[in-house]
């Protein structure tokens, strides 16, 4: 199969999402956009080649904001930028899965003891109908579903921390994360796990226990950092 000068293959625009028209004023923006979202979706998928040249002319416009877009991207830690080769998807290998993990139990830890005392009674409610959709979307076996109720879930206590560093560091981190939602999963021991694990982390929420609650949402975490230590060569 032919590619742009370099031998590098293209990457296959995905069925349902068609290259969108792009406004002159913000193309770097729209074009990181865009790029970012099919990211994370999985549409280009870990180690995909992202040629300028072919990006360029799929969406009309010149290399430049595709440069760019691009370079964002890399700091996201989303893409890696290969000397004299181009851009590639980055994929996340077994050690730096298991080290994403350790720093995100750590910010999750910290984030619920500084969110306990923020919480209001529209709060608890938003919780508890996390916990029935995630409950829904487990009883259907509708993955993709539970990983999206499952992330607003751990968002809230982010988010009622009142701390916008931690916010800064967290959210790159779990949209690197989160493009390895089956392998979370496989790690886990499947959702009815989880489930039973939320449950436990929302009952010391409504009795107050932040030392309690950290400690079980600690564990959560761990579950699936702890297989990671034991496989061999990570």
């Amino acid at each position: 199969m032919s590619g742009s000068g370099n031998g590098i293959v293209p990457p296959a625009t995905p069925a349902a999402a068609k290259p969108p028209r792009f406004h002159n004023a913000t193309l770097s923006q729209q074009v990181y956009e865009y790029l970012r979202e099919q990211i994370l979706a999985n549409a280009y998928t870990p180690n995909t080649p992202l040629p300028e040249e072919s990006l360029a002319q799929s969406f009309n416009v010149s290399r430049v904001p595709v440069r760019e877009a691009l370079r964002r991207l890399a700091a996201d830690g989303l893409v890696t930028l290969i000397p004299r080769q181009g851009a590639v998807v980055k994929a996340m290998s077994p050690r730096e899965f298991l080290d994403a993990y350790r720093v995100r139990e750590a910010l999750e830890s910290l984030a619920i003891r500084l969110a306990l005392p923020n919480l209001t009674d529209a709060d608890l409610e938003e919780l508890d109908r996390l916990q029935s959709a995630m409950t829904a979307c487990a009883e259907q076996g509708d993955a993709d579903g539970f990983f999206g109720e499952n992330g607003k879930f751990h968002a809230l206590f982010i988010d009622r921390s009142e701390n916008e560093l931690l916010r800064q560091i967290y959210y790159p981190l779990i949209d690197q994360m989160r493009r390895y939602t089956s392998r979370s999963l496989d790690l886990r021991g499947g959702m009815g796990r989880s489930l039973e694990e939320h449950r436990a982390i929302l009952a010391a929420v409504r009795a107050n226990d932040s030392a309690e609650a950290a400690r079980l949402l600690s564990e959560h975490i761990h579950v699936p950092q702890r297989i990671l230590e034991e496989a061999p060569g990570v």
